[in-house]
């Protein structure tokens, strides 16, 4: 048996192996292949895949430089029982690995490197047209975002009624789908926008399962067995990615099919198939999952009041992002109608509360072209402004956290170091404050129109700063290093 890899691979990337085996008959359901990988006291198993035309692949993300050893199990005589081995390099430049868990309430790179959420929505922006899917790779190559939400399964909605070129099934709307049978050239599409995502920086947060569907193409109310061999399939082809994050649901309590104990048992099939330990969580409509479940990562939530995101915080002892508060657009909706103003707002106030808010928009147009589901170009005012706080934020210590001190703003410090709050909606004609010994410059942040102004005296033990009583302004303090 001949087998095709690659001798050397850098760290967090992709190991590919790939054998010959047999077609007929149903390989996706007749064929098991996995392989285990071992480096010293560092083991992992990874399932393998039937990639169509004969040939199955395993993958896997070498997560230690040096030699990796693997064998094969499978229930194909000549697929089982190879071995070989590769060299694992350092990583390339720009290459930090997946993205983990630091602590209560933020996140890291594998090597250490601070990671801050900037994120949008754009759910199936990888099943339009070509030239659209590459005109928001374009947009989003000049947007500060760093991480999009997006769906596996097509989608079913308003402003979704179009049949997509492509189905994870084989199958027809008119002839049905068959669920035993994966279509290997929709998942190879996903795998090149997975990688078209990472090349430009960005997570590609991968929604699992979603309700917008109601029995059209019956990928949402699939068999308790169908669900389990589409995860393992997903995850056996995508697991090696070193962008990917695993989003169980959008709106899971919808999904009246489903029931918690569903879920439960889902969660942990991805967590015992990813040996990556990729980021996992679900997303709600109205009720929200047990956050401090032991398979949820952080948390992810939708919700218009971004207040909440500090007591999620505090209360499930992780990170927790609000993927979904509204959008900035002009929809006959609620939650598709927000001014740019009051996005704006949002992200700031729940960013200063220790969360992170996730972008969106839902601007209508002729073509009915919307960002928040197909991509294409961003036409709102927030962009632009999410930028300027990305810049602040990156200049900020990696280290803030969420002060309940000053309850009527929300804040960020770390304290006698550094100090960023937020004023939102309310326009103080100055502010008071008592820190702790040293000496401390103050910035004041016109978080709408851009601007900092820099104060030029210092400022030490109890004073008052005065504040133009205007709207969507912010206060930066830093202590002076002596």
């Amino acid at each position: 048996m001949k087998l095709n890899f690659a001798n050397v691979v850098e760290r967090w990337g992709i190991f590919e192996l790939t054998l010959d085996g047999p077609s007929s008959g149903n390989p996706y359901m007749d064929i098991q292949l996995s392989a285990r990988f071992k480096n010293g006291l560092n083991e992992a198993e990874a399932d393998g895949f039937y990639a169509g035309e004969g040939k199955y692949c395993i993958r896997f993300m070498p997560f230690e430089e040096g030699i990796w050893t693997f064998e094969t199990t499978s229930n194909c005589a000549e697929m089982d029982r190879l071995s070989r081995e590769f060299a694992c390099t350092s990583p390339s430049v720009g290459n930090h690995g997946p993205v983990r868990v630091k602590d209560a309430s933020h996140f890291q790179y594998a090597d250490g490197t601070r990671y801050t959420p900037i994120g949008t929505t754009c759910y199936v922006w990888h099943l339009q047209n070509e030239e659209l899917q590459k005109q928001t790779l374009r947009t989003l190559s000049q947007s500060p975002f760093n991480k999009i939400r997006m769906c596996v399964f097509p989608k079913s909605y308003l402003f979704n009624e179009a049949e997509p070129e492509r189905y994870p099934y084989e199958g027809s709307p008119s002839t049905g789908f068959d669920l035993t049978r994966f279509h290997t050239g929709y998942f190879d599409h996903l795998e090149k926008c997975v990688k078209d995502l990472a090349d430009l920086g960005l997570e590609a947060d991968l929604i699992l399962f979603h309700p917008y569907d109601e029995g059209r193409w019956g990928f949402d109310r699939m068999s308790p067995e169908e669900d389990e061999r589409y995860i393992r399939y997903v995850v056996a082809r995508l697991a090696a990615y070193r962008n990917v994050w695993w989003s169980l649901a959008n709106e899971y309590d919808l999904m009246k099919h489903k029931q918690q104990d569903d879920w439960n048992r889902l969660f942990r099939i991805v967590q015992e198939c990813d040996y990556g330990r990729h980021l996992r969580s679900i997303h709600n409509c109205k009720a929200w999952y047990d956050f401090g479940l032991p398979w949820i990562t952080h948390a992810s939530i939708q919700q218009s009041d971004v207040k909440v995101v500090s007591e999620c915080t505090k209360q499930y002892g992780k990170p927790a992002i609000i993927d979904e508060c509204g959008y900035e657009g002009n929809l006959d909706t609620r939650w598709g109608s927000l001014t740019p103003e009051e996005l704006l707002c949002r992200i700031w106030e729940g960013t200063c509360r220790g969360g992170y808010v996730t972008h969106g928009e839902t601007y209508w147009n002729p073509e009915q072209t919307l960002w928040w589901s197909h991509g294409g170009d961003l036409y709102g005012k927030s962009v632009q402004r999410i930028e300027f706080l990305k810049a602040i934020l990156e200049d900020a210590p990696d280290d803030l956290l969420y002060t309940s001190d000053s309850y009527d703003a929300a804040t960020l410090s770390v304290r006698g170091r550094y100090y960023l709050q937020y004023f939102g909606p309310h326009r103080f004609a100055y502010r008071d404050f008592v820190l702790p010994e040293g000496r401390y410059s103050v910035d004041i942040i016109d978080t709408w129109n851009m601007e900092i102004t820099s104060l030029q005296q210092t400022f030490e033990g109890r004073f008052r700063i005065d504040l133009p009583g205007k709207l969507y302004f912010a206060l930066r303090i830093q202590q002076i290093k002596e």
